[in-house]
């Protein structure tokens, strides 16, 4: 048996799917306004589902939310709205589908101000990253996703609690949750895999 798929968490060994997402994408680091835009909206929708339930309807939910463009989110409308309730592909949830489209917009806002939505996500990555043993060590929140939450919530996102940002920062490498005997630890380039931040410079 192939010791890379006997060291994946439970959650990546669950299918194909899944273990593909884990070995070829969860926790390379995401720094594009589009591809963060894209990863904080699917994460909206996994709110109270399984992250698998989202990753089956992922090019879905790209077409619908135009390859997740943040200004042709932001310029959807209610009739838009109506559109994709109807759209069986998706997860038909008004208030997740509002929410991503306020996001897109609450995203704009941010440039007005002169960043943008990856380099604020980008600006909570630590100087140190848990090293887990055991799964069990991984929390689902901590103090940095908690605060990036209340961030993202008083610039007028929502759906974004803290550990959904939890979430978003282990699958765009924000943190390295990788067990420490996982081929993947360390991967990411941005964390060694003692832990310690690699190179901050370039982020």
């Amino acid at each position: 048996m192939n010791s890379t798929v006997t060291q994946l968490p439970s959650w990546a060994s669950s299918s194909p799917l899944m273990e593909n997402y884990y070995l070829t994408e969860w926790g390379v680091p995401v720094t594009d306004e589009t591809g963060v835009f894209e990863r904080v909206s699917l994460e909206v929708f996994q709110c109270g589902l399984s992250w698998s339930t989202i990753l089956a309807r992922r090019e879905a939910f790209r077409e619908v939310f135009h390859s997740f463009e943040v200004d042709r989110v932001a310029a959807m409308g209610e009739s838009d709205v109506e559109r994709l309730m109807g759209d069986r592909r998706i997860i038909r949830n008004r208030r997740k589908i509002e929410a991503t489209i306020g996001n897109a917009r609450a995203a704009q806002v941010l440039r007005e101000e002169g960043t943008d939505l990856a380099t604020l996500i980008w600006s909570y990555v630590p100087e140190e990253t848990y090293a887990p043993q055991v799964q069990e060590e991984i929390p689902s929140r901590d103090e940095i996703s908690t605060r990036m939450s209340k961030d993202l919530k008083a610039r007028g996102f929502s759906f974004v609690g803290p550990t959904t940002c939890f979430a978003l920062m282990e699958a765009i490498g924000v943190v390295d949750t990788h067990l420490v005997t996982s081929p993947r630890r360390g991967s990411s380039g941005v964390f060694g895999s003692d832990g310690r931040r690699a190179d901050a410079a370039t982020l």
